[in-house]
């Protein structure tokens, strides 16, 4: 069953109470004073109103009105009827009809004086100034209370948007760390997987003619899984959050770019112009990681054997260049996920990258990281 609410009960006891003051009014009147059909009509009409005041505020505010207008100057009884329209004027005022509110008041306490300026007097001067008194208290707290209500409101709408801009920037962090994850795994197995592959191949054409170099292509191919392996293990460890050691392997870095170039298989001219021992550890690791991507590209697409790399750092910027001359195309537009990878990283540090066919043949890529504003 349906409880009722807090203003049905409000409005029960407000019509209770005046109910009960009629009676003891009659009950305690003089015997000169009889009621007539005004003090039986007009509480009524006045009561029946009282509960529809929350739906219909303005009509229920005019029937009182009208019903409290007519009862003290024709009505023999003088019960407490008043105190409906105090109540219909506040729930007015709650309910933003303010205008209505401040105009029944006015006119009630208008008529009530031109009525006492004749020559009998119904109440003196102080129960006239406490009954308008009475009148804009009921308008003013009506007043009062919409607008604490429409604050707690605001209160609460500001506060479930500011939770849902919580849970958005949740979301695009996670988001964000998918992206930077699937990258890392495509760095670093992809290459390693690649090597593999490339490994595997020169294993299975040196057993026939160079038993040496498929020895050679097997210990690679041993030690590029081995590392592969711990590469993912590593970064199971973080996905699942397990308090296990850090890798003792150093990172890369373009300190170590013999390393870098011994990885890819191939063999690379390096240049290298300007210190590389001091940069940022952003800035050393995206290169780091567009350096071996761009070898891993070399390597896989373009079926060249030899690679160009030029390291230099000039006007406050690190300029990555690598170059191939082979017949192959690894250029796709930007959707493979390597190249996607490699401008992510640029663009995270505010740099660029650019990548392409070159007008010789082969491919080139070139990237350019902002030194010192990664600092």
């Amino acid at each position: 069953m349906r409880k009722p609410s807090t203003t049905t009960i409000a409005s029960l006891a407000a019509v209770a109470a005046v109910a009960a003051g009629t009676l003891l009014t009659y009950a305690f009147s003089a015997p000169d004073r009889q009621p007539n059909a005004l003090d039986v009509l007009l509480p009524l009409a006045a009561m029946a109103a009282t509960p529809a005041r929350r739906r219909f505020p303005v009509p229920a505010l005019v029937v009182v009105a009208l019903a409290v207008a007519a009862y003290y100057p024709w009505a023999r009884l003088d019960g407490p009827l008043m105190v409906l329209a105090f109540v219909a004027l506040y729930t007015a005022a709650d309910r933003g009809h303010l205008t209505a509110a401040i105009a029944t008041g006015a006119t009630l306490l208008l008529a009530m004086g031109l009525g006492e300026s004749g020559g009998t007097r119904h109440v003196d001067d102080s129960l006239f100034v406490a009954i308008a008194g009475w009148v804009v208290a009921a308008i003013a707290f009506g007043g009062v209370t919409r607008t604490r209500r429409a604050y707690l409101l605001e209160a609460e709408r500001r506060a479930a948007d500011a939770e849902h801009s919580k849970e958005e920037e949740a979301r695009r962090r996670e988001s964000e760390e998918r992206l930077r994850i699937a990258r890392e795994l495509h760095d670093v197995l992809g290459h390693n997987i690649s090597m593999i592959n490339v490994q595997a191949s020169a294993a299975l054409h040196g057993l026939q003619k160079r038993p040496e170099d498929a020895e050679r292509a097997l210990r690679a191919i041993k030690d590029t899984s081995k590392e592969t392996l711990r590469e993912l293990r590593t970064t199971l460890g973080v996905l699942r959050q397990v308090d296990e050691d850090a890798p003792t392997a150093p990172a890369d870095s373009l300190a170590r770019v013999d390393a870098l170039v011994a990885a890819s298989g191939l063999r690379v001219r390096t240049e290298l112009d300007g210190p590389l021992g001091a940069l940022p550890t952003e800035v050393d690791l995206a290169g780091a990681r567009i350096v071996r991507e761009a070898l891993t590209n070399v390597s896989r697409h373009s079926g060249a054997a030899e690679a160009r790399l030029s390291l230099a750092r000039r006007a406050g910027e690190l300029v990555i260049r690598v170059e191939d001359d082979g017949p192959g195309v690894t250029y796709d537009g930007g959707s493979g996920f390597g190249l996607q990878g490699m401008r992510e990283r640029a663009a995270a540090l505010g740099g660029s990258l650019e990548a392409g066919p070159r007008p010789e043949g082969g491919f080139r890529v070139v990237a350019r990281l902002p030194i010192e504003g990664a600092r």
